[in-house]
């Protein structure tokens, strides 16, 4: 028979204030979570100084909250439907403030507020300096909670925040799970009803790409005819947008060079705008440490310089031909007209050298961008796939999204996309019809991976000294 956990099918809510220990409260989620608990953070704003609220958000798949006003999406008042469905709470790290203002039924915060409206047991496991913890006013709010029935999980002896040592550090983790367990005993589940309990939510990720800076190209490039006519396509931009939200919320520092859009770029992101293929061309080079020249000579990324990004997803859709010679001025509608179009640059393909450090016939004429950044692009096909393997070595990249934009709810500006990832390392892998949303996330993660395996392989590499001249 399988074990499902000690709190298979239990709500708890887990809070935690501003102590430096709240970073381990990410971990106790995980722990809790393995015993089959179903649990909602709740977070102080000093705890929120201490930690973000997305991992929580990621691990839980809840809404956290943070504050005793904030409502849920269906506008109930998260904090109480909390504390009518928990079957325990348990406060870890939990500051000498904080049990200050729970002895004396203060609400400042969404813990101690949601610990005042609940009926369900409280497991209480304190972090602070030694001294802080052994001081009377500090250890009488302890006795008053006792008093109301709180369990404590006391805090253990050793090396504090301060430099000193003494008894004041968060209690091990699994001590305060067998704590939780214990205080829900053999009660009956209070809310087995999901409809009662704290929604769950979607798409919240783990921030595996905190410290990453990854470039995103969105939108369509306009190749002038004249200064009011143009050559274009029908992007609108919203693969590139969701990529760029999708890397924020998992922590990366986004650049966004944001072609034509018909949807706004997201918060957070350094936006960079360009109209035509060769502006794009331009803010490419300057994103991935370049001068703003010509890319694809050698000169203008240096001989071995460090990558300015970690990962570029080419979204945008570039034009394939512009005007040969744009008209200055507006051109006069007096008879039929003939365009001489030129091939626009292969940016892809152009990148994608500069990272592997060779020049325009493939030849290793300088040293590549170190660490290697990962490099994903996109092809827009119409009716079948065929030609996408050949582009994924043509254009040199680590991972190609295509799709056939002919295709029901694949095409450009729908909300949704089917795409088959391709991989130089891998076999292709076909997706279901997904949110543009949860397209970007598939590709984050073969990103992030890629990233975390690049790093590992740097860690092992052995170290080359350069030969040394020959003494006499």
């Amino acid at each position: 028979m399988t074990d499902l956990g000690r709190l298979s099918g239990r709500l708890i809510g887990l809070g935690v204030t501003g102590s430096i220990a709240a970073y381990k409260a990410v971990e106790l989620l995980r722990l809790l979570r393995a015993e089959g608990a179903d649990v909602v953070a709740m977070l102080t704003p000093s705890a929120l100084r201490f930690v973000g609220s997305l991992s929580f958000a990621a691990l839980s798949r809840h809404p956290v909250e943070t504050d005793q006003l904030d409502l849920l999406p269906d506008g109930r008042i998260g904090h109480v439907v909390l504390a009518d469905s928990a079957d325990v709470i348990v406060v870890a790290p939990a500051t000498a403030h904080w049990l200050g203002a729970m002895a004396n039924g203060l609400a400042a915060d969404v813990v101690t507020a949601t610990c005042l409206a609940t009926a369900a047991p409280v497991v209480v496991a304190p972090a602070m300096d030694g001294e802080m913890w052994g001081h009377p006013a500090t250890q009488g709010s302890a006795a008053r909670l006792r008093a109301f029935g709180y369990a404590f999980v006391d805090p253990a002896s050793g090396p504090l925040a301060s430099g000193q040592s003494g008894v004041g550090r968060l209690a091990e983790l699994g001590d305060i799970v067998d704590a939780v367990v214990a205080a829900v005993g053999d009660r009956p589940v209070r809310a087995a009803d999901p409809a009662v309990r704290p929604p769950l939510v979607e798409g919240a990720r783990e921030e595996d790409l905190t410290g990453r800076h990854v470039v995103v190209t969105a939108g369509g490039t306009r190749e002038p005819i004249d200064p009011v006519r143009f050559i274009g396509n029908r992007s609108t931009g919203k693969m590139g947008v969701a990529v760029a939200a999708a890397a924020l919320e998992r922590g990366a520092r986004v650049t966004l060079i944001a072609a034509n859009l018909e949807v706004e770029p997201p918060a957070g992101a350094n936006v960079v705008r360009v109209s035509s293929t060769g502006e794009l061309r331009a803010a490419l080079l300057r994103a991935t440490g370049g001068t703003g020249g010509a890319m694809g000579t050698g000169a203008e990324v240096g001989s071995g310089e460090r990558a300015a990004f970690d990962a570029l997803v080419m979204a945008a859709a570039v034009a394939d031909f512009r005007p040969a010679t744009p008209a200055e001025r507006k051109l006069e509608r007096s008879g039929p007209l003939t365009l001489q179009l030129e091939p626009t640059p292969d940016l892809l393909a152009e990148v994608s050298r500069i990272v592997r450090g060779e020049d325009s016939t493939g030849a290793p004429t300088r040293r590549p961008l170190s660490p290697r950044p990962v490099i994903v692009g996109f092809a827009a096909e119409t009716g079948n796939l065929e030609r996408a393997a050949d582009k994924l070595r043509r254009k040199g990249v680590d991972l190609l999204a295509a799709n056939d934009v002919a295709a029901a709810g694949s095409g450009f500006g729908t909300d949704t996309n089917r795409v088959t990832l391709l991989a130089a390392d891998g076999p292709a892998e076909d997706l279901p019809l997904l949110s543009k949303r949860d397209v970007a996330q598939r590709i984050l993660d073969r990103v992030a991976r890629a990233l975390d395996d690049r790093d590992a392989a740097a860690q092992t590499e052995p170290i080359v000294e350069p030969a040394r001249e020959p003494t006499t």
